[in-house]
């Protein structure tokens, strides 16, 4: 009987070693995958950086874009104007000649 019981929780004993040795696997297989994640939010974030980054550079390129527009048309208002005055001017000489 006391042989039984010795066999019995030598196999235990061997099958607890076995269980040890595939959660130490799975524990080196898991902090591997830890790793590769961290690595990849890091990889994610800066690129999210690098980006807003972009963005706010691209908004400040689109202001001073818009800006120049604005300054342009009001420049061309201003000198469509200023022909028609001229066309005015030149139509009231011609008629007083």
């Amino acid at each position: 009987d006391a042989n039984r019981q010795i066999s019995e929780y030598k196999f235990k004993l061997s099958k607890a070693e076995q269980d040890i040795t595939t959660l130490e696997q799975n524990i080196g297989r898991l902090e591997g995958q830890v790793a590769r994640y961290k690595n990849a939010a890091e990889n994610a974030e800066k690129v999210e950086d690098e980006l807003k980054a972009e963005k706010r550079k691209l908004q400040r390129e689109l202001r001073t874009a818009l800006d120049k527009i604005e300054e342009m048309e009001m420049t061309n208002s201003h000198l469509i104007k200023r022909l028609e005055k001229m066309k005015a001017n030149r139509t009231a000489l011609l008629s007083q000649q």
